[in-house]
């Protein structure tokens, strides 16, 4: 069966055609379900216009292969979407009914649903089946393969259950005797491995198997940060996390040889008899982790203390501002405290600091929008630098404002940074449970920006402060292609890296500018 489906976003509609089929269990009510797909452009380039033709002919050859057994007890599902990542989010969503706009038709009608951002125009589904546990998703752009390669983050940040990665790595190396690696990256063992990241190393430290080990893995690190940082999605495979079916691509890495459809076959029909078997849903292993090698991982109690300790000195730092804003001393700061110090209690700002931070969320706001629109992503070149002007003079407009300067009120900027430190201390911590990488990468262009900001007595030094925290708050403006696929994520794929971005992450940099061009008293 086919499915005709059309996204009307901001900037343009995508239109495409997916088609699908049922092998109905001849064993089973018909209550759970497996997804072979193929996506019709490949990963390669991130569907950069690589077409995964033998992908979509490895799915069709095994629903002809498959369906003269009678040993299947769940539904097979046969997918080939449209596109790269599009297709295959519109079937899903017109598969489980979710996240469809007031513009759904069905049977030539239309129904409300739940608002979004993009409007999805689909039929509704002739063939359906039941609840899906496990995918299996097949890149195969080239005429042979030497490796397999596991690709496995899902959108915001989901992981699938490491099990099913162990599953298909094992029996790749023992049912079809191809060797697996992580993404594309080949093993430094490996003949065809360029040592190239290691060239500014003298020759003896380059070719030593423990630093080329140790640069492996720290490659195969930093592009799972890449992925799950942004929210992105490694393949296919990651579109269904969040309906909490457990998914990877299987991705044949293109070579002269020596393997090749029969081997791929063999691999991919006996991971689904092990799925077939699987009684309940995996959830005996880790859905937490960051994979290192094919067969090595961090567990989590490994990884997440780093972000959470920065994420507590940070909160620590603010509760000093805090306190430190309430207390003033008559003892000069060059003499020796001793207990006869006498303390005064002073005024501290609140409102004013509470609404300049509801200020730079209202502009984060605004500039979420504005970058959302048509006449942004068509000429960002022109309007980039005008946005990044008007962040710039708002701490400038901000520190023009009068503000008390006695002795019964604390510095307005000493307030401001103490609420900046612990609102941002908190958002750490609560993104370290939902996506580990974009919480490590906030606790270092947060933890350390935000903790050594502060005003100085040198205006000059002062401003100079300003202006870097203003470009740390606004450099993305400049990544002109990141931008709009973040943008097009967010308008399609629902991922929340965009107005993360734009509500909360530049207005916390932004507040932090402000404290640097602010009176020091």
């Amino acid at each position: 069966m086919h499915l005709n489906r059309t996204w009307s976003t901001e900037v343009k509609n995508i239109a495409g055609t997916n088609a699908y089929g049922v092998l109905a269990s001849p064993r089973g009510p018909r209550n759970e379900a497996i997804v072979i797909s193929a996506s019709w452009l490949s990963r390669t380039g991130e569907g950069d216009g690589t077409l995964n033709l033998r992908g979509v002919s490895t799915v069709l050859a095994l629903a002809r292969f498959l369906k003269n057994y009678s040993l299947w007890a769940k539904d097979l599902v046969f997918v080939v979407s449209d596109g790269y990542l599009d297709g295959m989010h519109a079937w899903l969503n017109v598969y489980h009914g979710a996240q469809l706009s007031s513009r759904y038709w069905l049977a030539g009608k239309k129904s409300t649903s739940d608002r979004t951002s993009t409007d999805l125009k689909a039929e509704p589904l002739e063939l359906t089946s039941g609840v899906i546990w496990t995918a299996l998703s097949i890149d195969y752009p080239g005429h042979s393969f030497s490796h397999l390669g596991l690709f496995f983050e899902g959108l915001n940040g989901r992981l699938p259950n490491q099990d099913l990665m162990n599953c298909v790595q094992r029996i790749s190396r023992g049912t079809g005797g191809v060797p697996v690696t992580v993404y594309d990256h080949l093993e430094w063992q490996d003949p065809a491995t360029s040592p190239s990241e290691l060239s500014f190393l003298p020759s003896p430290l380059r070719h030593y198997p423990g630093v080329q080990d140790f640069a492996h893995r720290a490659k195969i690190i930093a592009r799972h940060i890449g992925y799950q940082a942004r929210g992105r999605a490694s393949g296919v495979h990651g579109l269904y996390h969040k309906f909490r079916i457990d998914a990877i691509t299987v991705f044949a890495i293109p070579a002269t040889g020596p393997h090749g459809f029969h081997a791929l076959g063999r691999i991919v029909e006996s991971s689904l008899r092990t799925m077939n078997n699987l009684l309940e849903r995996l959830h005996a292993s880790f859905f937490f982790f960051i994979i290192t090698a094919p067969d090595r991982f961090m567990k989590i109690g490994s990884y997440l203390p780093s972000a959470i300790l920065i994420s507590v000195a940070m909160m620590f730092r603010g509760l000093q501002c805090w306190v430190d804003a309430r207390w003033h001393t008559d003892q000069p700061r060059s003499e020796k405290r001793d207990y006869s110090t006498w303390f005064s209690t002073k005024s501290r700002p609140v409102v004013p600091a509470l609404a300049a931070m509801l200020l730079t969320h209202l502009l984060g706001a605004i500039l979420f929008f504005a970058s959302r629109s048509s006449w942004f992503l068509g000429d960002q070149k022109l309007y980039a630098p005008t946005f990044a002007l008007a962040i710039l003079t708002v701490p400038f407009a901000l520190s023009q404002i009068p503000h008390p300067r006695d002795e019964i009120t604390a510095p307005f900027w000493l307030v401001l940074k103490a609420f900046n430190l612990c609102f941002a201390s908190t958002v750490i911590s609560t993104i370290t449970i939902l996506n580990f990488s974009l919480a490590a990468l906030l606790a270092v262009t947060l933890g350390f920006p935000l903790t050594l900001s502060g005003p100085s007595d040198s205006k000059l030094l002062s401003r100079l402060k300003c202006l870097f925290y203003v470009f740390l708050a606004s450099a993305w403006l400049f990544l002109h292609q990141e931008t709009r696929e973040a943008i097009w994520n967010w308008e399609i794929l629902s991922v929340w890296f965009a107005p993360f971005v734009c509500l909360i992450y530049t207005p916390l940099v932004l507040q932090a500018a402000i404290v640097c061009v602010l009176p020091c008293s």
